[in-house]
């Protein structure tokens, strides 16, 4: 009979004990549950593209609910997104979503751009440029093995004629594919965007001919005639500053090679 009522003031002893134990870890190891960091995270796409400049959605998600980075990060969650978080979040501004787009700056498919071998080997741009700068004899240009069209989230972009094109209705501007061309060849500029320079190399008129017909001759032309002076030939290679162009497309017209567009 003792026995068995020490075994029951032992294990009520025990029992006691564990649920102290118990309450007073789960009072010091709580951890608030902030319920606006789901709400923001199913406005986001879940695309994980890293436009905002986090590793993934979720992590922008936490960061933006505690009120640590802006709510116009998140480019593919479009205006709607924009508007859905700050609502969630009570947040007022006047700032609205960054509004950006891709822009391939080249104009070099297969009826421009000489070829200077057959390359046959892994189809990615960055397998093509690890052999002697790729297939193509202009180094600066689209490789067209679509590491771009893998990537994009919004589903943008396609190769045709071994160049990349983008869908600018489709296109959020989040810099994916900006971030994983081998060539750079890839720019990520406001919108509007009113102008561009399709091309990227730096070589001399002489030798950029020779390589494509499209290519940027550094002539300077659009230089002499912008109104604005938003454009000039640096490293024989037009340059625009889209803050200054306003879109009176006088270099459009005058460009000989037809690169600006």
């Amino acid at each position: 009979m003792d026995t068995i009522f020490v075994a029951i003031i032992s294990f009520s002893a025990i029992g006691l004990i564990c649920a102290v134990t118990i309450t007073v870890a789960s009072k010091l190891m709580f951890v608030k549950v902030d319920f606006n960091v789901e709400k923001v995270r199913k406005c986001l796409p879940g695309a994980n593209c890293g436009a905002c400049g986090y590793s993934s959605c979720d992590i922008y998600a936490e960061v933006v609910s505690k009120g640590e980075v802006a709510t116009n990060l998140c480019l593919p969650a479009g205006e709607a997104g924009f508007e859905a978080i700050n609502e969630i979040l009570g947040v007022k501004t006047s700032e609205g979503l960054a509004k950006m787009t891709a822009v391939v700056q080249c104009l070099g498919d297969t009826n421009t751009v000489k070829d200077k071998m057959k390359y046959v080997g892994i189809s990615t741009c960055f397998a093509a440029k690890q052999l002697f700068g790729g297939q193509e004899s202009c180094t600066f240009g689209c490789l067209g093995l679509g590491d771009c069209v893998a990537v994009c989230p919004s589903d943008a972009i396609c190769v045709k004629g071994r160049l990349a094109r983008i869908h600018p209705d489709r296109c959020s501007g989040c810099g994916v594919c900006a971030k994983v061309c081998p060539t750079n060849v890839i720019a990520i500029e406001p919108e509007p965007l009113h102008v561009a320079v399709r091309c990227k190399s730096k070589e001399r008129g002489k030798a950029v001919r020779q390589k494509c017909s499209r290519g940027c001759i550094g002539c300077k032309k659009c230089e002499t005639v912008c109104p604005v002076k938003t454009i000039q030939v640096v490293d024989s290679l037009a340059v625009i500053d889209h803050t200054l162009c306003y879109g009176c497309k006088e270099c459009v017209d005058v460009c000989i090679v037809k690169c600006i567009l």
